[in-house]
């Protein structure tokens, strides 16, 4: 895990988090277009994910390898639970729901940055 990555990782969840909220603020509906950003997201997500686990089974370091292993799945598990319940709400709260699942998707991010460096509480 490195500071690239992480916040790289947290920026494009911001950027998407952003655009889902124009829906929302617009009273539109979730769409295609927002499904193909989340999903996108996802992929970014998973891959960052398997390049974590790779990184924690070859460290050295004093990482709390549950921990670490519980936000990532936390993290990668949050988009498309938010994509199934903005879909199934009919009203501008179901985009709503993506944005605040993304803007805690990149605090994650930065959470899991600490966590691999060991500078959590």
């Amino acid at each position: 895990m490195t500071d690239t990555i992480a916040y790289g990782v947290a920026l494009l969840a911001l950027l998407v988090a952003v655009f889902a909220a124009t829906h929302t603020v617009r009273d539109a509906p979730f769409g295609n277009p927002l499904f193909y950003a989340v999903s996108v997201l996802e992929l970014v997500l998973v891959v960052a994910m398997v390049g974590g686990f790779v990184a924690l089974a070859r460290t050295d370091r004093d990482v709390s390898g549950g921990l670490y292993v519980s936000y990532w799945l936390t993290v990668v598990v949050l988009p498309p639970a938010a994509v199934l319940w903005g879909i199934a709400e009919k009203s501008r709260w179901g985009t709503g729901v993506v944005v605040v699942a993304l803007l805690t998707v990149a605090a994650l991010m930065v959470r899991l940055l600490g966590i691999w460096k060991g500078t959590y509480v």
